[in-house]
């Protein structure tokens, strides 16, 4: 039996821009400023935010908390995990957050997130980039509402 080694392909063979721009997971690049630095299509059809560019935006200017729902809860607890991650330099995992998102000019839809933020370091061991990714949860947390009134 015959091993198969790996072909490695020349550096740049690999279009990165376009492997994160159409990967299945909803993710953001963020700068240790906040700063979204890209966002692939996912993200943008769950989030709603397609139809405006929010890359070269603060997180929580284009993803603002809705004014329905709290004042301020989710960009809080939100900017607390990006913080813990910029501190240990470590992965920070948020099970299920609610934080409604917003279609242009219109009205803020529901939504409950898992969001994990991760670190990515630079040869100093500094943080220079965060990957947002989130899992919207929505459908699963509506059932179990549904299930807790028993129907």
């Amino acid at each position: 039996m015959t091993t198969a080694t790996p072909t490695r392909r020349p550096a740049g063979a690999l279009d990165y821009e376009q492997v994160f721009a159409h990967m299945p997971g909803l993710c953001l690049i963020l700068d240790p400023s906040l700063t979204i630095l890209a966002q692939n299509i996912a993200h943008a059809d769950a989030t709603l935010s397609a139809d405006r560019n929010v890359v070269g935006q603060k997180l929580f200017t284009a993803f603002p908390d809705s004014p329905d729902h709290n004042t301020g809860e989710s960009v809080s607890l939100v900017r607390q995990s990006l913080l813990r991650v910029l501190k240990t330099r470590e992965a920070d995992v948020m099970p299920v957050i609610r934080y409604d998102v917003k279609t242009g000019d219109g009205p803020y839809h529901v939504r409950w997130w898992s969001i994990a933020n991760v670190p990515i370091l630079d040869k100093d061991g500094a943080v220079r980039w965060i990957i947002n990714r989130a899992e919207d949860v929505t459908g699963v947390v509506e059932l179990g509402e549904k299930a807790g009134r028993g129907g």
